[in-house]
């Protein structure tokens, strides 16, 4: 367990680490403040493990979680870090002297290797625990295990390469399940393939990895003291399991390749960085005498693995006379070293160190590093305690040592998700292009970052780097939020200055005439991208500003079309004579308001054309609206021009079925104007219904009397039913018009006489002409020949209208003898009536004893009563009681009144002193009185019977019970 006094160290060295890394950071310009309110962990994460080890420890092995740890002589200690309250020991079983010289532990955890001093090797596997020896290995020393990473399993290595200290290389295998637990040779073969050899001879195999390739290609890594070297070969699919004797074998008569370097320190050690399990490794490091030797890994090269190599010098600080390096782990960008007091870090991108641990002398010297590759965690120990190391966002810093190398696409990458770092990577890639006249790239970095917009923009300009500015303020302008107005308003202006300036530059230039046609589309694309639709169309007035202020007419109505500015670009087209297009632009956008205002100017100019597209326009359009526009049209062109106002007021007439006033009355202006022969038949078609004519009557009749179309006033007069003058006017034209206009009040004889009268005086004063005369007698049944006779002069002889004289009294004749006859009907009529009247006076009906009323089913002699021919009886009361509820409501107040005046006179007299003969008058005006009431109660009462009468068929659709006594009749019957 960690003291107090340990603790306190590890937080200063933190805190040490935080300042100066913070302190190389800086304070960047640009819009992003880095803050942290808390101290940022170090990469390396030291932690000491609460472990008290009962004897000193010699070595130590993990791989896979698990942890393997040789105490004292005899005792191995298997910790599995998953449960690391649950250790397991093992008893080596040794009575020598032998002591574990070295350990190796496969990468499932599962086989472990005990290399003894004495030349023996043992072996133990995780589900066991008995430690078997290794027979066959006997009498080597081993330095280093290469392990199958793709055949072996917990139960078998598959096989596997072994490197001794004498420089040979052995090919073996080991088996729990072939040979049996308790076998007492596990390994099922150990023999040679190769041997290593230096300058002096062979030197101690130091390291061995097995790697495999493409299309079965594997890779061999072997190190000596001061040599790398490489095999390369072919396994045959399906004979993996028989070793990579053949790899060596290729090498026999050569050496393989490898790299030498001069400087030793007497022995080495090689590391692997593998970003994921159960992947290959990407990069390595190559600890030996000269530096370490750092490069990646490319599994696509024919004969070398080995890439990108470079040699990192040791820190000035380490003597490797003095303090060498013992051990050396590598992670993503970092290789660590472990001296005898403490562990630096190196980074791999620029060979600087980034991290240092001192250890304190109370701990002992450091005896080994290791990594466990599965979980990325770095364990070192001493005789006494053990640490271990997390690797914490080793990539925090990369990203700067990236920038500082110029690998800016990298340094992007290892910052994406801090934007401050992300801003100043882009600040510096910029200013590295714009150094370097790369001005497009820079200026895209340049919209990229939260520097100075000013300061960017003035240096393109002082640059004279239009092109690149345009650029800048693009992408700056895609970046903007849509609640950034201001900004974006002026980006745009801008931009639409600039591109008009460099094309009025490229314009005048024939060479650069692809250069202004893709500048062109560039500048459309502008101001047709939606982004950036609602900012032009909020400011389009300055827009139209520039664009007129260059005398770019082509594209201020490209942007008027974008801006569905309709009206300017009818317009533009009016101002230049293209009167065609503009009717292009209408037609094709149906806007009924720019029809409106500009159909005045194009009629004048087009007017087939233009009629034509109001045709297709329909009923879109208001044909009132357009009359301005033919009105003055028609003022200034001739005969024929004014044919296609014609032809549009009677497609809105005809085809329309338009009822509007101005409309008709337009169309009969014309039709008086210029086609007469078609007024008539319009005003015919029209009808002779003043409701249901769509023309102002007052208006056609002085529009035709003003152009002396009088067979039309003459329909006009007879529509407003002005018949005298209808016919006075047509006289004036044609006696049979006037005749026509004679008949029509139809209702009115008196009338229709003074009308024929006025056709009799005219033709018989005026026309002089006896015959026509005689002729409208016959026309005419009202007329007689004395109403004409007065009309005549006074020397026309009889001889001319005798006939007609004659006509006449024999219609008086035959009047008279008509008129006998019906007086002689009539007095035979009056006659039977009043024979009718004596019999029904002495008409009588008989009613026996026992018969009953219809109503109450009583007898029927009890009370007054009723007999009707029908056979029906009812008594009064009876009856009064069924006819009463379905009289009119004023023959029930009558009937009322008069059983309230019969009361009375049925009531006898008070006084006992009146004279006698004042009471014989008294009682005989009221007797008189009372039988006249009686009648009329009769009339009313007994007009019919109930049951045969209309009151019986009225009746029929009466409820049974009255719906206001629904209720109550419902609640009687419960």
């Amino acid at each position: 367990m960690a003291s107090i006094l340990d603790e306190y160290e590890d937080s200063l060295y933190r805190s040490a680490s935080v300042q100066q890394s913070r302190a190389s950071v800086g304070i960047p310009h640009s819009g992003y403040v880095n803050a942290r309110l808390e101290k940022e962990t170090p990469i390396f994460n030291k932690q000491r493990i609460d472990f008290a080890p009962p004897e000193k420890i010699n070595s130590l092995v993990v791989s896979s979680n698990q942890l393997c740890m040789s105490l004292g002589k005899d005792t191995l200690l298997r910790i599995d870090l998953g449960k690391p309250d649950e250790p397991n020991q093992v008893e080596l079983g040794r009575k020598d002297e032998a002591k574990v010289y070295k350990m190796f532990l496969d990468h499932t955890g599962s086989h472990l290797l005990i290399a003894l001093n004495t030349s023996e090797c043992l072996y133990l596997n995780r589900s066991v625990q008995k430690v078997r020896a290794l027979s066959r290995w006997k009498g080597h020393l081993i330095e280093s295990v290469g392990w199958n990473k793709f055949l072996g399993s917990e139960t078998n290595t598959g096989p596997i390469l072994v490197g001794t200290a004498q420089g040979q290389i052995y090919e073996a295998e080991i088996s729990v399940s072939e040979g049996g637990l308790f076998s007492t040779n596990p390994d099922q073969y150990f023999r040679q393939v190769y041997t290593l050899e230096e300058e002096s001879g062979p030197a101690p195999v130091c390291c061995l990895e097995i790697e495999r390739g493409l299309e079965g290609k594997f890779f061999i890594i072997a190190t000596t003291r001061k040599r790398l070297f490489q095999f390369v070969g072919k396994v045959p699919e399906g004979t993996e399991q028989q070793g990579f004797s053949s790899i060596f074998a290729l090498h026999a008569d050569h050496l393989p390749s490898f790299r030498e370097f001069p400087a030793s320190f007497g022995f080495s050690e090689i590391a692997f960085y593998t970003p994921k399990l159960r992947s290959n490794p990407r990069s390595f490091a190559w600890m030996m005498g000269n530096g370490v030797l750092y490069g990646t890994l490319d599994y696509s090269r024919p004969d070398s693995i080995l890439s990108d190599e470079r040699v990192w010098v040791y820190p000035s600080d380490i003597d490797i006379t003095v303090n060498k390096p013992i051990s050396i782990v590598l992670t993503q960008f970092h290789f660590l070293l472990l001296l005898p007091d403490r562990v630096k870090a190196v980074c791999t991108l620029n060979g600087q160190v980034v991290f240092q641990d001192l250890f304190l002398e109370k701990f002992g010297l450091l005896t080994r590093m290791i990594k466990d590759p599965t979980v990325q965690q770095i364990w070192i120990h001493t005789e006494k305690v053990v640490f271990r190391y997390h690797v914490q966002r080793e990539s925090r810093d990369v990203w700067k040592m990236y920038m500082n190398m110029n690998k800016f696409d990298l340094a992007k990458e290892y910052c994406k998700d801090r934007p401050e770092c992300l801003d100043i990577v882009l600040a510096k890639e910029a200013e590295h292009c714009f150094q370097n006249k790369r001005y497009l790239d820079s200026a895209k970095c340049y919209a990229l970052t939260q520097n100075y917009f000013e300061e960017i923009a003035l240096k393109f300009i002082e640059a004279k780097q239009e092109e690149a500015l345009m650029e800048f303020l693009i992408k700056k302008l895609s970046n903007l939020k849509p609640s950034e107005k201001t900004q974006t308003t002026l980006l745009t202006t801008w931009l639409t200055e600039l591109y008009l300036n460099w094309l009025g530059i490229l314009e005048g230039d024939p060479s650069q005439r692809n250069l202004y046609l893709d500048t062109r589309e560039k500048f459309r694309t502008f101001l047709s991208s939606p982004k950036n639709k609602d900012c032009l169309f909020n400011n389009r007035a300055s827009i139209y500003e520039l664009l007129a202020s260059h005398g770019d007419t082509e594209h201020m109505v490209y942007f008027a079309v974008i801006m569905q500015d309709y009206e300017r670009v009818v317009a533009h087209h009016c101002q230049h004579d293209e009167y065609d297009e503009a009717l292009n632009v209408l037609s094709r956008h149906r806007d009924e308001k720019l029809f409106y205002k500009f159909s005045p100017v194009l009629i004048q100019h087009i007017p087939k054309k233009v009629v034509d597209a109001w045709i297709s326009m329909g009923s879109r359009l208001d044909a009132r609206n357009l009359i301005p526009a033919l009105v003055n049209y028609s003022q200034s062109a001739s005969t024929q021009q004014i044919n296609e106002a014609i032809r549009y007021m009677e497609f809105c007439v005809y085809q329309l079925e338009e009822t509007q006033q101005a409309i008709h009355n337009y169309l009969l202006s014309l039709y008086a104007l210029c086609r007469p022969d078609s007024l008539l038949s319009y005003l015919e078609q029209a009808g002779t219904n003043p409701n249901r004519i769509h023309y102002d009557l007052k208006y056609a009749l002085r529009l035709c009397a003003e152009h002396g179309h009088h067979h039309a006033c003459v329909h006009i007069y007879k529509v407003m039913e002005l018949y005298e003058e209808a016919v006075d006017l047509a006289l004036q034209v044609d006696v049979d018009l006037a005749k026509s206009c004679a008949d029509l009040p139809e209702d009115d004889e008196e009338l229709r006489k003074k009308l024929w009268l006025k056709i009799a005086r005219h033709v018989v004063q005026e026309e002089k002409d006896v015959k026509k005369a005689m002729a409208c007698l016959s026309s005419c049944a009202l007329l007689k020949i004395e109403d004409v006779l007065p009309f005549f002069p006074d020397f026309v002889t009889i001889d001319h209208f005798k006939e007609a004289i004659c006509n006449s009294l024999e219609d008086y004749n035959k009047h008279i003898e008509e008129l006998k006859r019906e007086m002689e009907e009539a007095t035979q009529s009056a006659k039977r009536i009043r024979e009718d009247i004596q019999e029904m006076r002495n008409k009588y009906g008989s009613v026996e004893p026992q018969e009953k009323c219809a109503a109450c089913d009583f007898p029927l002699l009890n009370r007054p009563f009723y007999l009707f021919l029908c056979g029906h009886m009812f008594h009064y009361d009876c009856l009064l009681q069924a006819v009463f509820p379905n009289l009119p409501a004023y023959k029930q107040a009558k009937l009322e009144d008069l059983q309230k005046k019969l009361a009375a006179t049925s009531q006898p007299s008070k006084s006992h002193h009146r004279p006698k003969d004042a009471d014989t008058i008294s009682l005989g005006k009221g007797q008189q009185s009372r039988e006249q009431i009686k009648a009329d109660i009769d009339d009313i009462v007994a007009a019919e019977c109930v049951y045969c009468g209309e009151l019986m068929i009225r009746s029929i659709d009466k409820p049974f019970i009255d719906p206001q006594k629904y209720e109550e009749e419902m609640q009687s019957w419960l």
